[in-house]
């Protein structure tokens, strides 16, 4: 698992900017928090695309866009809109996802990460037998890091 190459998508970095009264999200927040600290380390590697700095420029909160955004600095490649992710997108669509789901994990794909980490639960339902990826919530990842 070390040096795994991960894709975070938007509801995971906006996870520690929402309400913490929940212990689930709250354990959501520690883990992503966690795995960030990984990622720092050089344990982890992450993924960034497009999609990510689009849906990331239309939040409204100017220092939650600024954080999220110095993230990219850490990714070993940044995945711009191909024909091949495109593609990859219009087949997950068709297993029931929505399309900017679907390019978040098209781009996961096409930049060969192992792990697509997410806080939505329709997401992981959606995609629980897709082979090209591992879809999984960032407490999961954590006890499979942790499991090593």
């Amino acid at each position: 698992m070390r040096n795994a190459i991960i894709y975070l998508d938007n509801c995971v970095f906006n996870r520690p900017f929402d309400d913490q009264s929940s212990i689930h999200i709250k354990l959501e927040t520690e883990a992503k928090l966690y795995i960030q600290g990984k990622i720092i380390e050089g344990k982890l590697k992450v993924i960034w695309s497009y999609i990510l700095d689009y849906e990331n420029e239309q939040n409204p909160f100017e220092e939650r866009k600024n954080a999220i955004r110095e993230w990219k600095h850490y990714a070993i490649l940044d995945i711009e809109e191909s024909n091949s992710v495109l593609e990859k997108a219009k087949k997950l669509v068709k297993i029931g996802l929505k399309s900017k789901d679907a390019l978040h994990i098209a781009c996961a794909i096409e930049g060969k990460a192992e792990y697509f980490i997410t806080t939505d639960d329709k997401i992981l339902k959606k995609t629980k037998g897709l082979k090209e990826i591992k879809v999984i919530d960032p407490i999961q990842f954590i006890k499979i890091l942790e499991g090593e």
